[in-house]
């Protein structure tokens, strides 16, 4: 019986092949790529009980891949391997995939999923598109700052019409126009491709039949959908709709010892892009939305107990109970 360790980088995959008795069968290095890999394995380890490989940027494409390949692939969880990994005091290469042969070869690992081809493209759209505000942020803010050096306060950057006053204060001074006009036109170029972003995403989201009974909740729109619909991507996959919030850190962490037990603020673990979607859904659905539902009174009824904030974190079910619909 055999047990593998992948330890994958860009450019190489460091292999260990290991028994059941924790003897070393082979090491060795082979190129990234699904079909080497598996031509190595079938050499090497055709009958490998478990071959484990951790979580990270290019895991799931070679997960799926070398799974195709009738391959026992165990996707694991990247924060319990990397604690186990750290026992060694050399941190290299070959030491990783030998501590990833190790776990498989004890069975203590913990097992992550491996997301499907739609829901990374899903995801991929939307953080795309979020790094382009986050540019867009950052550009208009070079220029509120450029034009505040100069005297020229113009306000908050919120909103559209913050370019059409640098335009103003520019029309007026041929020097504050060579240090902003620039900027303005990078701006105007990434607000155009975020329309780009934001009409793909739409149009996704109006031919999935899921994202559309989501949009079906008060406060929820395209983006929140797909980016729910991405973090999650097999429903399936969670013994209870509760556990939904853990997986996505709305939950508290909580330290207990000894006579010490105290419950924290959320964990944050998990797709952060989709818990700020789910956060501004809540705080639509609170403040903005005028029509009455039971989900809007529960949310309510809950803000006035704990908070707006904590409330608007609607997973910490140790205050809040059990809303009357589940996302999940």
């Amino acid at each position: 019986m055999l047990f593998v360790g992948l330890d994958v980088s860009v450019a190489e995959t460091s292999v260990c092949i290991m028994d059941r008795d924790g003897g070393l069968v082979r090491e060795g290095k082979v190129q990234t790529d699904p079909e080497a890999i598996g031509r190595y394995l079938a050499k090497h380890a055709r009958d490998a009980e478990r071959i484990g490989l951790e979580a990270g940027g290019s895991s799931s494409w070679l997960c799926r891949e070398l799974r195709s390949q009738g391959l026992r692939v165990v996707h694991m969880e990247a924060r319990h391997a990397h604690r186990a990994l750290s026992m060694h005091i050399n941190k290299t290469d070959r030491n990783d995939a030998r501590g990833l042969a190790e776990l498989m070869r004890v069975g203590w690992y913990k097992a992550a999923h491996a997301k499907s081809v739609e829901a990374h493209r899903r995801g991929s759209l939307l953080l795309a598109r979020q790094r382009l505000i986050n540019m867009r942020r950052d550009l208009e803010n070079q220029a509120r700052n450029i034009m505040k050096t100069t005297g020229t306060m113009l306000g908050s950057t919120a909103g559209r019409g913050f370019s059409n006053r640098v335009r103003a204060a520019c029309e007026r001074n041929e020097v504050l126009a060579a240090m902003c006009m620039p900027l303005l036109k990078v701006v105007a170029t990434i607000r155009d491709q975020i329309k780009e972003y934001d009409r793909l995403l739409l149009g996704i989201a109006r031919r999935d039949e899921t994202a559309k009974r989501l949009m079906t909740v008060p406060g929820v729109g395209a983006l929140t959908s797909l980016a729910f619909m991405s973090a999650i991507d097999d429903p399936a996959r969670f013994k209870r709709s509760t556990d939904v919030g853990a997986y996505l850190g709305l939950t508290p962490r909580r330290h207990q010892s000894g006579e010490m037990d105290w419950s924290g603020r959320i964990s944050r673990l998990g797709d952060g892009l989709a818990r700020t979607y789910l956060f501004e859904a809540a705080s639509v659905l609170v403040g903005r939305i005028e029509r009455w539902s039971a989900l809007k009174a529960w949310g309510v009824r809950l803000t006035k107990r704990v908070g707006l904030k904590k409330g608007q974190d609607c997973r910490r079910t140790k205050d809040c109970g059990n809303p009357p619909l589940y996302l999940g």
